[in-house]
């Protein structure tokens, strides 16, 4: 899915088909711990809606519409795939698929000093680096806009003045409030100076990341678990080019596993709270948002964490990658 940047995929086995696989599957999956080696055949839905041989493009396409579906096949009652519809053929770019609306107050934390993408920030802060004809931090504003998110609370420190002044003078779209440490808070201290202005389920963001997933999505996936706060989580494979061997007791091979591929999953910098989590930060210390999650699992608190793809994150604060994402603009 990474590689061909789809959500959805056709199952065959040999020849025949057995159904589709979304990215909701193995997000599903992956949140009830199943192995990522466990066959597909075990974890694929068998109720994915398809059209039959007979039915019109029109009424194709308001399914599509409805359940924003990048395609759909077309099956016999034999269970024979004849044909599939894509959604680019239908409506242009999927970019443009309907979203699930929510309106939230959003936290961009802007005021880091972007050392990590040194020399360019001694020039520029890093929340207005250029991607295409936006800033990195404009980017970010339109992939919540999209969702009918327009409250934002800008965190900022590092030419501070120079961020304020170039969003104001863009006449964006959105309601833009800045706040500014007087000494450094970390992640979550910062969020204290916000008490009193949000009292609602709220998201917080880092400048320097994007994620290419319905928000939406997890927003439901936080509200449904009665989570009090969700950490998104990108997944991260790392491969072993050695045979790695497990041995017991005097030595004896217990297990011989040949260049595996070891995955973890990431903290993305993104976050979903519930607003009372504001009264349980420290004013006026620094309390990284870490800190934040340990006080709650420490008190059995809510935590979730949401899997995103290793490809659907992307962390520009990075100057190699920032730099591979200049590249396919």
């Amino acid at each position: 899915m990474d590689e061909i940047r789809k959500k959805l995929l056709l199952v065959f086995d040999q020849n025949k088909y057995l159904g589709l696989l979304s990215i909701g599957d193995l997000q599903r999956s992956i949140i009830s711990s199943v192995d990522l080696g466990t066959p597909i055949h075990k974890i694929i839905r068998k109720d994915y809606i398809s059209v039959k041989p007979n039915t019109s493009i029109e009424d194709v396409k308001k399914l599509m519409l409805s359940i924003r579906a990048e395609f759909m096949p077309v099956v016999t009652d034999g269970g024979e795939l004849l044909e599939v519809h894509f959604w680019e053929d239908l409506f242009g770019s999927f970019e443009d698929a309907p979203v699930k609306q929510f309106k939230l107050p959003i936290v961009i934390m802007a005021g880091g000093f972007g050392t990590r993408l040194k020399p360019l920030t001694n020039v520029l802060p890093k929340p207005l680096l250029p991607i295409g004809k936006k800033t990195i931090l404009e980017e970010i504003f339109d992939r919540f806009g999209k969702h009918g998110c327009d409250q934002f609370f800008i965190s900022v420190n590092y030419k501070a003045d120079l961020i304020e002044y170039y969003l104001r003078s863009q006449n964006l779209p959105y309601s833009l409030e800045f706040f500014k440490e007087e000494k450094p808070l970390g992640t979550a201290g910062s969020l204290t100076l916000l008490k009193g202005k949000i009292d609602q389920t709220f998201v917080v963001s880092n400048c320097d990341i994007l994620i290419d997933q319905d928000y939406s999505e997890i927003l439901d996936y936080h509200k449904n678990c009665g989570n009090e706060i969700t950490i998104i989580a990108a997944l991260k494979h790392y491969p072993i080019p050695y045979g790695i061997i497990k041995t017991g007791e005097n030595g004896k091979l217990i297990d011989l596993k040949e260049k595996p591929e070891l995955t973890f999953k990431i903290n993305s910098g993104m976050y979903i709270l519930e607003s009372h989590l504001l009264d349980e930060i420290p004013e006026n210390e620094f309390f990284h948002i870490t800190q934040l999650v340990e006080k709650i699992k420490n008190r059995n608190g809510n935590i979730g964490v949401f899997p995103v793809t290793e490809k659907s994150w992307k962390d520009v604060g990075l100057l190699s990658e920032y730099i591979d994402l200049l590249k396919q603009c």
